[in-house]
């Protein structure tokens, strides 16, 4: 079989030429569409593997964790985008079932690389327990910051120090702006660690954007006519901003109408909805004696397990929710033993005196029994509010929740919410929601007169 030739010149990206010099230990990547942010990363991978030390056998040994979101864009983009540099009948085995790429064609070189989905439960299993060289993140303002921090204890760890160790171990990301209450931006902007070094390529319209050569005529000029502000500021002009790229999965909420101070009133319980996973969620509603329901607290998780996170919830309620019964309802899967726990994340909750259940399992019930609310009027009031203080269940209604449009597709959106930061606190809001609205919705009561609201304002 004929050598193919792999060429990369960082003459017209001096961002990406200082972002592949660098040496801390974490590396971020931002800048707007077409700016060449995923080929340096493939390049950089290579250029590690080629740093490793020569063990005793003359090889030079790496393995990489490749890392996105979901599957789809994994498939769609990010092996898609490795494949084009890297085609496996030149360069080794793809294992397609694994998503596991042994690079075996540079001499002295034996390179592992594990494709890995947030989206798939046991691929996720996998990432946490590996041991690697270095990772790449694609699109890393998708990826939860807890991820990223698991992360930084699975690399530096292949070829082991008895095999020489590792060098320029780390995690490199590549990701277009995120918002600034992202953990991206907390991290290089606020935070700005010593171990970390994020690199900002100019804007496609600014003098010296890069790139420029591998793309179309004219592409960031054609690309911004008719496009949002927003849009533009982001995908464009590389800035940090929120571009709502998805479909809102509440598009019945007005914050106008639904966002207003409420708090629990005595002598009835405070609902607790649960949602467990990587990022642990708790929201406490309460439904009143009208009927009216509201989202009033809610507590998110950044890195810790149900075993901690639920101590967190117990002594948040001690502190401010001090008189209240509580009823609690979390995510079925919740029932389940995990592998690496005998005890299944229900059986630690009522351990604790949390005598949680079960709520819906079905994604599309769930989210009708909060639409319920937000259709109804009772009383010359809304049938939902949420506290302004729970501030990422306001975001996620507002359209940070949303429907993931699909690649290629300009009016096609994913059957099931996209997975992101905003997910956890709404399905746990949604476990209990269905506690309560289910029934009605399967028709067993009815009566809700419908809500008609204004325009609703998109901010």
């Amino acid at each position: 079989m004929a050598h193919k030739v792999i060429e990369y010149s960082y003459t017209d990206a001096p961002t990406l030429k200082a972002f592949s010099d660098c040496d801390r230990f974490v590396r971020g990547l931002m800048g707007p569409f077409g700016s060449g942010k995923s080929s340096a990363c493939v390049v950089e991978l290579l250029k590690l593997a080629h740093l490793q030390p020569v063990q005793a056998d003359g090889i030079r040994r790496s393995r990489f964790a490749v890392i996105r979101n979901s599957y789809i864009q994994l498939r769609d983009t990010t092996i898609k985008t490795f494949h084009e540099w890297l085609p496996p009948e030149y360069f080794g085995e793809w294992w397609k079932s694994e998503h596991n790429y042994y690079i075996t064609k540079f001499p002295g070189c034996h390179i592992e690389v594990m494709f890995r989905a947030l989206d798939r439960p046991d691929q996720v299993a996998n990432l946490l327990s590996a041991e690697y060289t270095a990772a790449w993140v694609n699109e890393a303002r998708e990826v939860p910051g807890i991820v990223i921090e698991a992360l930084e204890g699975r690399v530096n760890r292949y070829p082991a120090i008895r095999d020489g160790g590792c060098v320029r171990a780390g995690i490199i990301m590549d990701t277009n702006p995120p918002d600034t209450d992202s953990w991206w931006y907390h991290r290089f902007e606020e935070l700005t660690p010593d171990n970390s070094a994020i690199f900002k390529q100019p804007g496609g319209r600014m003098p010296g954007a890069e790139n420029i050569k591998h793309l179309p005529l004219d592409y960031y000029t054609n690309l911004a006519k008719g496009k949002d502000p927003d849009f533009v500021k982001v995908y464009i002009d590389g800035q940090y901003g929120y571009v709502k790229d998805g479909k809102p999965v509440y598009s019945e909420y007005n914050d106008a109408i639904h966002c207003k101070e409420c708090e629990p009133i005595t002598g009835k319980p405070i609902r607790r909805g649960w949602d467990f996973g990587l990022t642990p969620a708790c929201s406490f509603s309460q439904l009143l004696p009208s009927g009216q329901w509201i989202a009033f607290d809610e507590l998110t998780s950044d890195s810790m397990g149900i075993e901690r996170f639920s101590d967190r919830v117990l002594m948040h309620c001690r502190e401010r929710w001090g008189g209240f019964q509580f009823s609690d309802f979390g995510d079925p899967a919740g029932q389940q033993r995990a592998q690496t726990d005998e005890r299944t994340c229900f059986e630690i909750l009522r351990s604790k005196g949390i005598q949680i259940e079960p709520g819906e399992i079905s994604d599309t019930l769930r989210i009708e029994a909060v639409k319920k609310p937000l259709n109804t009027m009772i009383g010359g009031k809304p049938g939902f509010l949420v506290h302004p203080r729970c501030s990422m269940l306001r975001k996620g209604f507002l359209g940070r929740y949303q429907y993931r449009r699909i690649h290629g597709a300009n009016d096609r959106y994913a059957d099931s919410p996209d997975k992101n930061e905003y997910s956890h606190i709404h399905d746990a809001l949604q476990y209990d929601a269905s506690r309560i609205f289910g029934d009605r919705l399967r028709g067993k009561s009815e009566g809700w007169r419908k809500l008609e609201l204004p325009p609703l304002k998109r901010v």
